[in-house]
């Protein structure tokens, strides 16, 4: 008999409350790992044992059922299952026999899961703790993924996309409980929501970005595009991160995405046949802000000639993850979105040479401020840059003050679907609204000496209400009159009580 189909909040409530296991022992910057991969696990088991059941169906032929299976998106060999796993919960060496099953997979699988598991290692006593600990932890967390509401079975889910918003549902709360370190790995969703609606990404478009993280920002542009006809290309400095987002796209149904590892300003990963740099339709990414030893020294002799406006100074990156995306950007076409903090709006010295030259070449399109305490770990906020490459002559500059509207929150702040809606609306309109935005010609931003403090287009100032001073006079007097009487009360009581004479 199948199972309930679950909701998308019962599944996410059960999959947080498998983190029971290893909260106030282990990092959440740490665990995370550990349930993301087994939710991976968990998934194409259910995936795999469905398809499996439905060509034996229709088909009483093995050899036949078994050739269909090798068309899949992916192969299972045997003692690789959750099932497998599942039945050896109780073995002294349960931790290896995990670290085995992911061994198999990647080998079944090389072109699209090489490497995804290469950082985790579910047998690890510096993690997890003695074998004891460990196996009880372990067995904990195969019995929460073993759990009825857990099924997914296409035949039971169905179409929606519930494991890939699980996946992102669980990133989310792990970077939040991460703190600072979460924003290393997870731009918020709505700020995702809004830089994909900005670049306004097209069918077959090819999507980057430097600093990929776990993948979720990348997405968010993908789906934008109705009908998927997209590829994302990213690279990830961090191993654990790489794998995440590896697997992230796996689960979204993006197996075509080239995810790479690696440093993306002292080793960009995505060349072309002549060791130039690959460049792409839309260009996104949250980078760090203000990277200290970015790669200054090295920047020097870029092969890529990416630093020509400029060098940025060695203890702040910003610029450098900005001059890479404009380098990747397809000429003529391409869109450039990129979250930087507002620092880099009006920073002079190299930073401010860098910033004219951009604004000079005509590439600069907006610049959007958004609210306080909208990302993980900082409660700065943060600009929205928009790049485009298409650019006519003659346009001007969107500046979009949106940081006085939002949902306010208990550790972070939030944008509403109608904050978001406004601001891809008067970008896209490029309309001016009072004390919100103002189009300003690229001659208006060179009179500022290519600053883009968004204060200097836009004005913000809310007028004091005038004073009558002779109706506060006359208050004054009345209060003072009331204090008079009042006191006069008080030592008619405090004599009647003897207490004064």
């Amino acid at each position: 008999m199948a199972n309930r189909k679950p909701s998308q909040a019962e599944i996410n409530r059960t999959l947080w409350q498998a983190c029971d296991t290893f909260r106030g022992v282990v990092d959440p910057a740490e665990y995370k790992n550990y349930i993301l991969t087994m939710l991976f696990v968990k998934y194409i088991s259910d995936v795999w044992q469905d398809h499996y059941e439905a060509y034996q169906e229709e088909y009483d032929n093995e050899r036949l059922i078994q050739r269909k299976m090798e068309r899949e998106r992916f192969v299972l060999p045997e003692k690789a299952t959750f099932d497998h796993i599942a039945s050896k919960k109780d073995a002294p060496d349960i931790g290896q026999v995990i670290n085995k099953a992911l061994e198999k997979i990647e080998e079944a699988n090389k072109r699209k899961l090489e490497g995804v598991f290469r950082n985790i290692d579910f047998n690890s006593e510096a993690a997890l703790g003695q074998t004891k600990d460990r196996n009880r932890r372990l067995k904990n967390l195969i019995q929460d993924f073993n759990k009825p509401v857990l099924d997914f079975r296409p035949s039971v889910v169905g179409t929606e996309d519930i494991i890939g918003n699980a996946y992102m549902y669980l990133i989310s709360r792990f970077a939040s409980d991460a703190g600072k370190k979460g924003g290393e790995f997870y731009t918020p969703d709505e700020v995702s929501t809004l830089l994909a609606k900005l670049v306004d990404p097209d069918s077959g478009d090819r999507i980057y970005d430097p600093a990929i993280g776990s993948g979720s920002l990348a997405i968010k542009v993908a789906e934008e595009v109705g009908d998927r006809n997209v590829v994302i290309y990213g690279q990830e400095s961090n191993g654990s991160t790489w794998a995440l987002c590896r697997m992230n796209m796996f689960l979204h149904g993006m197996d075509h995405a080239e995810i790479a590892w690696g440093d993306t300003i002292n080793s960009p990963e995505f060349k072309s046949s002549n060791d130039t740099l690959e460049t792409f339709d839309v260009v996104v990414a949250n980078p760090p802000f203000s990277l200290k030893k970015w790669g200054k020294a090295d920047a020097k002799t870029d092969p890529f000639d990416r630093f020509h406006r400029g060098l940025p100074p060695k203890s702040r990156g910003d610029y450098a993850f900005l001059s890479h995306m404009i380098e990747s950007a397809v000429e003529g076409t391409g869109r450039v979105g990129v979250i930087v903090p507002h620092g880099v709006l009006f920073r002079s010295r190299a930073e401010g040479r860098i910033r004219q030259a951009l604004i000079e070449e005509n590439l600069l399109d907006a610049v959007v401020g958004l609210p306080e305490k909208l990302f993980f770990g900082t409660g700065i906020p943060a600009a929205i840059l928009i790049f485009d490459k298409s650019r006519s002559d003659d346009e001007d500059v969107v500046f979009i003050d949106a940081s006085r509207e939002y949902e306010e929150g208990t550790k972070q702040n939030v944008l509403r679907e109608q904050d978001i809606e406004k601001i891809v609306t008067t970008y896209r309109q490029r309309t001016e609204i009072d004390k919100y935005s103002y189009v300003a010609p690229v001659a208006e931003i060179a009179e500022n000496d290519f600053n883009l403090n968004i204060p200097r287009y836009v004005d913000t100032f809310e007028p004091e209400p005038e004073i009558d001073v002779a109706a506060v006079q006359q208050e004054i007097e009345s209060l003072e009159s009331e204090l008079a009487d009042t006191r006069q009360t008080i030592n008619e009581h405090l004599k009647a009580l003897e207490l004064i004479d």
